[in-house]
């Protein structure tokens, strides 16, 4: 099974989770309003019933554990858990200002309290906006500058369709919703960047059906995502991806011409972030072309334009999924992993694009990163 690195941010939720739990118990059991036998027995009960109910969330990360449960149980189970283990967060910080407050004057006591309350509130008044409004696509039209550009590769439009994860939180329907706004925007060429599912179970056939639908003038390429590899599907999607029109690039290269110029597309599998990065690659650059690199995660932009990658098109990290901007800057958990978290970058001569895509994963949510096609229109410096 494929080391997975972002369970490590779900196992650090859980310690915390029940950590808190602890200590919030403990501030209750000193409280004189649980001192009684039965509210304490309730108090317990209920500490052991969602500390169960959190480990057994974070166990469904595990392919071993969820292959035994519903595909959509198994789904909204770990979904559950993570927003349950995001409540206790808040509550715990609520609580925090609430006791804060019983040791000012009652004006400053109520401001306490009231913020205390406040920040219990936060989390599910977020899930719930992010839930409502995770399937919300729009287009996201972008310039990337490239220098020397032929003039027959000027305004040239690429859209983009990327992390899909067709499954419970994003039903066919929806999906069909985002392929038709994309054929709306009448590209050139479109790309499918990766993980068009999450997990074992989910609905890849249908996922390919719908992505059958693209139109571009000059046809659809791809590349494969982490979550490919996780399902073991690799094959089977290049193989169907060939059968009904899509190149998923493996190590390998396309050229197109566009009028008297010319672009190369190479395309690598999700790329290991324990191994080297873009071993080869540079075996595919084409000299006297723009070269292109589809590669599903963003952090081997540094390697791909030091071999001479003119633009890098990545997905990947969900922009953040869970976004918040704070003094300018994004704090999301995608940071942790790379620097390259969502839109446009520029290194010398070399461009990454970097798409929030279209589906989510862990949660049903989205938060100051919404969903997207993108059309990447280029242009001359």
């Amino acid at each position: 099974m494929v080391h997975r690195l972002h369970l490590f941010p779900s196992l650090t939720l859980l310690l915390v989770s029940l950590a808190i739990q602890l200590h919030l118990s403990w501030w209750m059991l000193r409280s004189p309003a649980w001192k009684s036998a039965l509210r304490r027995a309730i108090l317990v009960l209920g500490n052991l019933g969602l500390a169960a109910f959190l480990t057994f969330s974070y166990l469904l990360s595990f392919y071993r554990v969820f292959r035994q449960v519903p595909i959509d149980l198994a789904t909204w189970g770990e979904a559950f858990g993570l927003i349950a283990a995001a409540g206790l967060v808040g509550l715990y910080a609520g609580a925090i200002l609430w006791r804060q407050g019983s040791s000012f004057r009652p004006e400053r006591r109520i401001f306490f309290q009231a913020a205390g309350a406040a920040v219990m509130a936060a989390p599910y008044i977020a899930t719930g906006i992010g839930m409502a409004t995770r399937n919300q696509f729009h287009i996201n039209t972008v310039d990337v500058p490239i220098p020397n550009l032929p003039k027959d590769l000027q305004g040239l439009r690429i859209a983009q369709v990327t992390d899909i994860h067709l499954s419970v939180f994003l039903s066919e329907k929806e999906f069909a919703r985002a392929v038709d706004m994309a054929n709306e925007t009448k590209p050139h060429l479109t790309l499918v960047t990766g993980d068009l599912i999450t997990r074992f179970g989910d609905p890849l056939d249908e996922c390919l059906r719908q992505l059958k639908r693209l139109r571009a003038d000059a046809g659809v390429l791809g590349c494969m995502g982490n979550h490919e590899i996780y399902c073991m599907c690799e094959d089977y999607v290049a193989r169907e991806g060939a059968r009904i029109g899509i190149d998923f690039l493996r190590s390998r290269s396309r050229l197109l011409r566009f009028g008297d110029a010319t672009i190369n597309f190479a395309g690598v599998d999700y790329q290991k972030f324990d191994e080297p990065y873009l071993v080869g690659a540079e075996e595919m650059i084409v000299s006297g072309s723009l070269n292109v690199l589809l590669s599903h995660n963003p952090d081997v932009f540094p390697v791909a334009a030091t071999q001479g990658y003119d633009l890098t098109i990545a997905g990947h990290t969900h922009g953040g999924q869970v976004n918040f901007e704070i003094l300018h800057q994004n704090m999301n958990v995608a940071r942790a992993f790379t620097p390259y978290v969502r839109g446009l970058y520029r290194e010398g001569n070399s461009s990454i694009y970097v798409s929030s895509g279209i589906g989510t994963i862990g949660v049903p949510v989205r938060i100051g990163a919404p969903a997207e096609i993108a059309v990447l229109r280029l242009c001359a410096t």
